[in-house]
């Protein structure tokens, strides 16, 4: 059974985060609010609810490893299997957004977070690696900068075309998308409860660190969103959203929320932790490279073999090597 409530558990905070984001953006819609507002401040957070309740939960109750490996995981699988997979489906076209700002900034978060993890040990009297509260509260204000220059970058072509098909949908009553919202938290906050404590219990049962689990089912079972909606872009030929969408996950996957869980407790850092940190720069430096070689501006199916075969040799080396 304990299997079959954590698979209760993904399902309910995939739903609940995917009521939250109909509801509040319905809502912000009626009252004036514009499109691309919505998409950044409302969608784009909302999409990333599933990491921010399992890893603010696993913060709570004093698992480090849940916090961190689940956003190591979450980044990993955004950036070599769903990219990977989108671009078998449909190579993908980078923007000039995307070469000149959010790689930029997908590579920089990763960066920063790795030095974080080292500034306790070098520069305070400290026993081990952690990632601190005030760590967390300077990753929040990095957050509240990286929303700030998106406003002023505002919407790129493929994006404001989104908001136009959006707009052409019927709006929903405001009673239903009050409920959407109160279900959607209801629906987080149960899931997430059953998603860490069964994923704690796995752990436990197949005799493996809690952090191995993070990175594997939990992080996979965070990043479904992503991951139906890259493959819908593909299928549409809409690759630059998709692309766009996984780099601003991975920047609010470390900026958001490890520092909503830094602020909870301080994240104590472990060897797997690390090992994930810097894989995260790695292949963040490999989808840059990837953008200029050997074509400039495009994501092959070539090299989205290469991105799926990657991810399942990290998986490899983590849980069964």
């Amino acid at each position: 059974m304990t299997y079959v409530w954590f698979v209760i558990g993904v399902v309910l905070t995939l739903a609940g985060a995917s009521w939250l984001v109909d509801g509040a953006s319905g809502i912000a819609k009626k009252y004036g609010v514009s499109e691309f507002i919505i998409g950044v401040a409302i969608v784009g957070i909302g999409t990333s609810m599933p990491e921010l309740t399992v890893s603010s939960l696993g913060a709570l109750r004093g698992s480090a490893g849940i916090a961190l490996g689940n956003v190591t995981g979450s980044n990993l699988f955004n950036t070599l299997l769903i990219l990977g997979v989108t671009a078998l489906i449909n190579p993908i076209e980078f923007t000039r957004s995307n070469l000149r700002r959010d790689m930029h900034l997908n590579t920089l978060a990763s960066v920063i977070l790795l030095l974080f993890a080292f500034l306790p040990i070098a520069f305070v009297s400290t026993t081990g690696y952690q990632i601190s509260r005030l760590e967390g509260l300077i990753f929040l204000l990095l957050f509240i900068g990286y929303i700030v220059m998106t406003f002023a970058a505002g919407s790129s072509p493929e994006e404001a075309q989104a908001e136009e098909d959006e707009a052409d949908k019927q709006p929903k009553p405001l009673w239903l998308l009050i409920m959407l919202v109160v279900a959607g938290i209801v629906s987080l906050a149960v899931g997430g409860k059953l998603f860490v404590d069964k994923g704690c219990e796995i752990a436990r049962m197949l005799k493996v660190s809690e952090t191995v689990i993070a990175i594997t089912f939990m992080a996979c079972g965070t990043s479904l969103p992503e991951l139906v909606t890259c493959i819908v872009a593909a299928a549409r030929k809409r690759n630059q959203l998709a692309l766009g969408n996984i780099l601003g996950s991975n920047v609010s996957n470390i900026l958001l929320i490890l520092g909503c869980s830094a602020l909870i407790r301080p994240l104590e850092v472990d060897t797997v932790n690390f090992l994930g940190f810097y894989a995260m720069i790695a292949t963040a430096v490999l989808l840059y490279i990837s953008a200029f070689i050997p074509r400039k501006g495009v994501l092959n199916r070539y090299k989205g073999v290469i991105f799926i075969a990657l991810y399942a040799l990290y998986i490899y080396e983590t849980v069964i090597a």
